[in-house]
């Protein structure tokens, strides 16, 4: 047996570790995140375990809590996590309410008094979103961070429970526009809704799934084939195709174009910069 927390959604990782149960015959547990709270929810869970370790291996879809959980030792120490393919948060729009030509071009325009009201985002405490509104502290600086939160909060957005339902909103039509991840745009693009994502610019954020290694695995064995298997170029390109990634790989030209992090200083500023959020952004 071997035990996965994750935080990819159910409906892409489940069939995936379903094959590799049938692959090797190593019984698979999965404990999933839920919507609200995404990976913090885990990223707490193994922190409080990591006396005692319930869990073999972690399935992250976004770097920075893995990168927290690897700055408090919960990952063995020679390789312990790895990145596979990515995602990236981006603008979505409701085509039938908001044209090409009127859209705005980065995330810092949605404060403007044109999108009062009509701009949707998951609670960012929590999950990519939080991660991006992090990155965008770093990018902009503090003060400027601080401007541009409490006049997003004073247009009175949407504050909702996860990156789905934002752009589910964008696509029913209640809100206009969104901030979201590049998966649950294409998810909602299936079901026929009318919404669009908004090109990458300097503030778009990258988001590569991640995969670690726990130390003191209560598994160790079944949990190395697990560790590999989740790296190979197959199940990336799996992910690829149902368009929970947009790529298997990276290409240094288009990362070039988004947010550039240090990820040690967003770690080191993560309590101060959360604080600041949970006293702008009240719900």
């Amino acid at each position: 047996m071997v035990v996965i927390y994750t935080s990819q959604d159910e409906v892409y990782a489940e069939p995936i570790l379903k094959d590799f149960e049938k692959q090797t015959g190593i019984q698979v547990r999965p404990v999933y995140d839920s919507e609200s709270v995404k990976t913090v929810g885990l990223v707490n869970r193994l922190l409080a375990e990591s006396g005692n370790p319930q869990c073999d291996v972690f399935w992250n879809n976004e770097e920075f809590r893995t990168r927290q959980l690897a700055a408090r030792g919960v990952f063995r120490a020679t390789n312990g996590w790895a990145q596979l393919g990515y995602r990236t948060r981006l603008i979505v729009i409701n085509t039938n309410l908001v044209r090409l030509a009127q859209a705005p071009r980065s995330f810092s325009e949605l404060t403007n008094e044109i999108w009062r009201g009509k701009v949707a985002l998951a609670y960012p405490l929590f999950g990519t979103t939080a991660t991006h509104f992090l990155a965008l502290r770093q990018h902009w600086g503090d003060p400027g961070w601080q401007n541009w939160c409490r006049a997003l909060a004073a247009n009175k957005p949407f504050l909702v429970d996860g990156n789905s339902v934002a752009v589910r909103l964008v696509g029913s039509g209640e809100a206009w526009i969104g901030f979201t991840d590049s998966d649950d745009i294409a998810s909602e693009q299936r079901e026929g809704l009318p919404v669009l994502a908004l090109p990458l610019n300097a503030e778009t954020l990258f988001l590569p799934n991640t995969v670690g290694f726990v130390r003191g695995a209560p598994h160790p064995a079944e949990a190395q084939r697990l560790f590999d298997y989740l790296q190979t170029r197959e199940i990336s390109q799996r992910l690829v195709e149902v368009r929970a990634l947009e790529g298997a790989t990276f290409d240094a030209n288009q990362i070039d174009t988004g947010l550039k992090v240090d990820w040690d200083g967003l770690l080191r500023d993560l309590d101060a910069a959360t604080a600041e959020m949970s006293g702008i952004f009240l719900r």
